[in-house]
């Protein structure tokens, strides 16, 4: 994969990327919104310093670490991705709480239509904003969405420094061990 020039990051601004999704998967992963680079790219968590694709291989989603440009291999395995908010930005910070709001409301429906065992959002303020929960925290949420669990974790973005790799991967596997034994939905 090349890096994109600032000719096509610029150009890639408030641009979308497809999901990657199919009906009934074990766990459609949700991030905030695309970046700037990763939507320069066209493959979700794109950005080299991303951790998402270390920390899926690392909590036992993925038995090698994919690259983004694989990003399709993880239908086979039961998993998707798509995103809080569809366009692409240069920071999550340019996002509106409207637009939060109102992507919720896009990915409830997705979720409901998809049917996945678990929906996880990957950023913890994402989820507050987007599903009114102020107060949530990571982990299982009491709420679901349609027959979905929903689980919050960190995002892995290079940017959030509270979390560093080794602890990303050993929440990211508490999801995949609770989502072996969540009924199909």
């Amino acid at each position: 994969m090349t890096r994109p020039t600032r000719e096509q990051l610029d150009a890639a601004k408030n641009t979308t990327l497809p999901d990657v999704i199919a009906p009934g998967l074990r766990v459609l992963f949700c991030g905030i919104n695309p970046g700037l680079y990763t939507a320069a790219v066209g493959f979700h968590f794109g950005r080299p310093g991303n951790r998402f694709w270390p920390t899926l291989h690392r909590a036992g989603f993925t038995d090698r670490l994919l690259k983004p440009s694989e990003q399709d291999a993880l239908l086979p395995l039961g998993y998707g991705i798509t995103n809080v908010v569809a366009r692409a930005t240069a920071a999550a910070a340019e996002l509106s709480a409207d637009e939060y709001v109102a992507g919720g409301e896009l990915l409830a429906a997705k979720v409901v239509r998809y049917r996945p065992r678990v929906l996880a959002v990957l950023g913890v303020g994402a989820y507050r904003v987007a599903f009114g929960r102020p107060k949530a925290t990571t982990g299982r949420q009491p709420e679901g969405v349609g027959a979905a669990a929903v689980w919050v974790l960190p995002n892995p973005s290079g940017l959030n420094a509270a979390y560093n790799i080794q602890r990303l991967a050993e929440l990211y596997r508490e999801l995949r061990l609770a989502s072996l034994s969540e009924p199909e939905a």
